[in-house]
């Protein structure tokens, strides 16, 4: 059985993941201490938060973070989870674990910040994670951040809301979601099992 560890670094919506999960039958294990993200198989970092506190809280998982990057262990960044993938962000001082390129950016002063309630997936490249997803289906957003800079080709999804920001990448075995699957009802059940499906190849 594969070993999927959630952790647990203050981010605050840790019981709404793990059920998400767990309605997908993933059995997860809550990570507190880095050392016990050698025996996994694939990590999941949730988040609702502040980028610099979440830096912070996840400085003594950085380096075998890394190491899990270049094994090619698989790892669902959620929210925060993913803007925490890339390098830097506008929120605050702190380092992003660098496993993406790019930076972390705040929506424009002239939309309604946070972006906060359900929003659409523009597909722009089929994958495993899009199984079963439409264009015309509905995810939960809360956020008012986003990423840029990211290469093309990682980009699985974008969605609009006053400009057109990544909100599911795929780069080998890393994924990202901005919205919430475990608050997007039936389509966020089916993306938690198109990760499922895609670690237990």
């Amino acid at each position: 059985m594969m070993k999927v560890g959630v952790i647990n670094y203050g981010a605050g919506n840790l019981l709404s993941i793990l059920n998400g999960l767990k309605r997908t039958g993933i059995e997860t294990l809550v990570i507190t201490n880095p050392v016990e993200l050698k025996e996994l198989d694939a990590v999941v970092i949730p988040g609702v938060g502040n980028f610099a506190h979440a830096s912070g809280a996840l400085e003594p998982f950085r380096e075998i973070f890394r190491d899990i990057i270049k094994e090619g262990r698989y790892v669902l960044g959620i929210c925060l989870g993913m803007q925490i993938l890339f390098e830097n962000s506008e929120e605050g001082v702190g380092e992003g674990l660098g496993a993406l390129k790019g930076r972390v950016v705040r929506f424009s002063p002239e939309v309604k910040v946070p972006h906060m309630g359900w929003n659409t997936l523009d597909i722009i490249k089929q994958t495993q994670m899009t199984d079963g997803i439409s264009d015309s289906d509905y995810f939960y957003f809360v956020h008012s951040y986003y990423a840029t800079g990211l290469a093309g080709s990682h980009i699985v999804a974008r969605t609009d809301y006053s400009v057109k920001f990544p909100s599911m990448i795929v780069k080998d075995s890393l994924v990202g979601v901005q919205f919430h699957p475990e608050k997007s009802s039936k389509n966020g059940v089916r993306v938690l099992q198109n990760f499922r499906d895609m670690i237990s190849r």
